[in-house]
């Protein structure tokens, strides 16, 4: 998987992921332009619809109509002498059996994105110096 970010403003960046292309901002109060979500809310963004289709996922393979599922992410980055704190709220429609929604709670907690952030996380940087385009 790659993601390629490339400046387009003061802090705005065209993200580009495959064949696909949208926007990260930071908002106008910390001196962007709020052209987008900021890093921080994408990845909120990112555990909440990864939490969501592994639920919708899991309750095909079952053959169980769930109907609409929401999920919430409440995202609060870490600060001295505290941890890194998601808040998951998973809305499934009331129809579905208690039995059920507890197994996809527990599914919910298997999605790649959560095990990402739950595990053990290395990372590798380099700089490539180029000539740029005018």
């Amino acid at each position: 998987m790659k993601a390629t970010s490339t400046r387009a403003g003061s802090f705005k960046q065209v993200v580009k992921v495959r064949d696909h292309q949208l926007t990260a901002d930071e908002p106008a109060e910390v001196g962007g332009e709020d052209a987008g979500p900021s890093p921080q809310e994408l990845l909120a963004a990112s555990l909440a619809s990864c939490t969501a289709i592994t639920m919708e996922m899991y309750a095909q393979r079952k053959g169980w109509e769930i109907g609409e599922v929401e999920v919430e992410c409440t995202y609060s980055p870490a600060e001295r002498g505290c941890p890194t704190r998601f808040q998951l709220t998973l809305r499934i429609p009331a129809s579905v059996p208690d039995d059920v929604a507890r197994k996809l709670q527990i599914i919910a907690a298997k999605c790649p994105v959560h095990r990402t952030l739950d595990g053990e996380v290395m990372f590798e940087e380099r700089v490539e110096r180029v000539a740029l385009a005018r």
